[in-house]
């Protein structure tokens, strides 16, 4: 037989060389893929991503000081702060200028209330400030510095042009600095007086109470999935109607329900002093701290738990064990060295879950967490909807999420993601 030999490339049916006709059909269906998907990433990056991305970046947004004031941000520039004198007349006439173009367009508030987020006091001055400004008459040359001053004595404070200077720039990391419990200053950050110091304190019991709660679910959920999957089918079923039955009822609902029972007076105290573990003198105060909040939250989050371990516990065989047993390991042997392992991936699914929940959660801490039981969250919804400071919120939130993702790579790190299985 004579041997068979090519010369050139391989060709497909049209008469291109194979390779070609192939990528071609492969750059066809990526397409084609892409086309399928494409009304679905069009949606999340539209309502989702750019709405997110929107929210992060008022972390360092401070354009609103010089769009607002122009032409005194542009003045401070060339005014030494560090000479303990005020500025000079130019100065006045540029807020003077900036004040009559703010308060006729009516905002003039706003920027009040941006300095006001730095120090008390500011939004009183503008408002003062821009009814004033109104009036103005910015050809005739007078002098504003006195009448300014006569406006509002704050004019003629020393402290107040450092701060509108300090903060006159486009992108500032002062809501970061407020955010840990510091400030930006004219010499630079600075920690916060004593009693404004609460953020990091929320952000470690956020922390501290999210890894007991998950810890919690652990504890009660684990015995849950292991009965789920080692029940028969038809029983196996019931329980897990129960174990799905919360989620039939209303966050808010199912929130009010504990704080009814964990009061003072409520079911949990009365069915103890019923039973005469405690006097009815001496009932727990379990309500409007964090006992209150890890109990809700867990009860709350523990489904999430269970579902992912049971899914796992459901492929681990019982052969496993019974071949344990019979090279003469005792019950816990068997459990510990040959189920429990087996059953990690479920625990690592079910603790980032639950774990990634619970740092988020606000509507359950707000409502039977008190002073004492609240998350960082309950300050972000604060600043967001009552205070206005998104800025700050935004900062908070971008803190939280880079806690979030460095704990994520840690697990990573430490378990492997890979191993993580939701069955």
């Amino acid at each position: 037989m004579s041997d068979i030999k090519t010369n050139g490339p391989v060709l497909a049916a049209d008469g291109t060389p194979l390779k070609r006709s192939l990528a071609r059909a492969l750059r066809v269906e990526k397409t084609r893929a892409l086309m399928l998907i494409a009304p679905l990433l069009i949606f999340v990056l539209i309502s989702f991503i750019i709405p997110i991305v929107s929210m992060l970046f008022r972390s360092v947004d401070n354009r609103i000081v010089e769009d607002t004031m122009p032409y005194t941000v542009a003045a401070l520039k060339t005014w030494d702060a560090s000479s303990g004198a005020l500025p000079d007349e130019p100065v006045y006439a540029a807020l003077a200028r900036d004040m009559k173009a703010a308060a006729e367009k009516k905002e003039h508030t706003r920027i009040g209330g941006r300095l006001n987020y730095e120090e008390s006091g500011f939004s009183s001055l503008f408002r003062k400030t821009g009814r004033a400004a109104k009036k103005f008459d910015l050809d005739s040359g007078e002098p504003f510095k006195a009448k300014l001053i006569d406006i509002h004595k704050d004019w003629g404070k020393i402290e107040t042009w450092k701060i509108m200077q300090t903060h006159s720039v486009d992108y500032t990391n002062g809501y970061f600095l407020n955010a840990v419990d510091m400030k930006r200053t004219p010499d630079g950050a600075q920690m916060q007086d004593d009693d404004k110091r609460v953020l990091l304190k929320l952000f470690g019991r956020t922390m501290w109470m999210s890894l007991v709660i998950t810890g919690m679910c652990i504890l009660l959920g684990y015995p849950v999935a292991w009965i789920l999957a080692n029940l028969p089918a038809r029983q196996a079923n019931l329980l897990m109607i129960l174990v799905l039955l919360p989620f039939w009822t209303s966050l808010l609902v199912r929130t009010s329900a504990w704080k009814v029972m964990l009061q003072q007076q409520g079911v949990i105290n009365d069915v103890l002093v019923w039973l005469g573990f405690i006097a009815d003198d001496s009932r727990l105060i379990i309500i409007n701290n964090a006992t209150g909040t890890i109990i809700a939250m867990t009860h709350i989050l523990l489904p999430f738990m269970i579902l992912p371990m049971y899914s796992v516990m459901q492929t681990i065989q019982p052969s496993y064990l019974r071949a344990a047993k019979s090279l003469g390991a005792t019950n816990w042997t068997a459990f510990w060295r040959v189920y429990f392992p087996q059953s990690i991936p479920g625990i690592g699914a079910g603790s980032i879950l639950v774990f990634i929940l619970a740092i988020g959660y606000y509507i359950t801490p707000e409502i039977v967490g008190g002073n004492k039981g609240v998350f960082i969250s309950n300050r972000i919804a604060y600043h967001i909807s009552t205070s206005l400071n998104w800025g700050l919120a935004a900062a908070l939130g971008s803190i939280l999420l880079a806690a979030v993702l460095i704990l994520y790579w840690a697990y990573d790190k430490i378990v492997g993601i890979d191993n993580v299985k939701l069955g």
